[in-house]
């Protein structure tokens, strides 16, 4: 009987196989063939699943998306079964540093895939690539619960800090990237501005 395919499994093995090839040469650099000798299949098989090229980038962001987010549910859980809300700042502050093998080639790829969607308007209505807005909500939401819980003082603007962390998050990863400072020292500027803006022992710092 011949072996039944997973065909979502191997959509996620192909999407793999093009993040790391592009993780290491850029997207614009990546072509099918590249994409099937690095997932160990034939370019036929991969044009099966995704008819152009274009088709596997929007395949592959949303993967990345979710791969994104796996990674912050892991760090929340980390901290704990009822996680605060600076638990929670915290663990997706901490993605944007590129810390790992896995960090760094998302960093690398989320770069190229916001070139690219300047001038592909479909790339650009993508869920990641729209994600900046959604993270705005879940970390003024956060720290809305901060504030109602007495964790964080009455006076900030607490939309003006949430944009700014997340400005802040995204240059200091990108200068982690490029070799400018480590990430020990980045998550320490995070962790400056963290400390103004919840109350001592509020929660505990994580490892960046």
């Amino acid at each position: 009987m011949p072996k039944r395919v997973d065909h979502e499994e191997r959509r996620h093995q192909i999407a793999e196989a093009l993040l790391r090839r592009a993780g290491t040469r850029g997207l614009h650099a990546v072509a099918m063939r590249d994409v099937a000798e690095e997932a160990g299949i034939s370019v036929p098989l991969i044009q099966y699943y995704f008819k152009t090229k274009e088709q596997l980038l929007h395949y592959a962001l949303g993967y990345l998306a979710q791969r994104m987010g796996e990674r912050v549910r892991r760090r929340v859980r980390a901290g704990g079964t009822s996680p605060t809300p600076r638990t929670v700042v915290e663990a997706v502050l901490a993605e944007a540093l590129p810390t790992d093998d896995e960090s760094r080639t998302f960093h690398l790829v989320y770069t190229s895939y916001a070139t690219l969607a300047l001038t592909d308007p479909a790339l650009a209505t993508q869920p990641l690539l729209r994600d900046p807005d959604a993270m705005e909500g879940l970390l003024l939401a956060q720290l809305t619960a901060a504030r109602e819980a007495g964790q964080t003082p009455r006076d900030i603007d607490l939309r003006a800090e949430v944009v700014g962390l997340l400005a802040m998050s995204a240059g200091l990863g990108t200068s982690v990237l490029v070799g400018q400072r480590s990430a020990d020292a980045a998550w320490e500027v995070l962790s400056h501005h963290l400390a103004r803006i919840f109350t001592p022992g509020a929660a505990a710092e994580p490892e960046a």
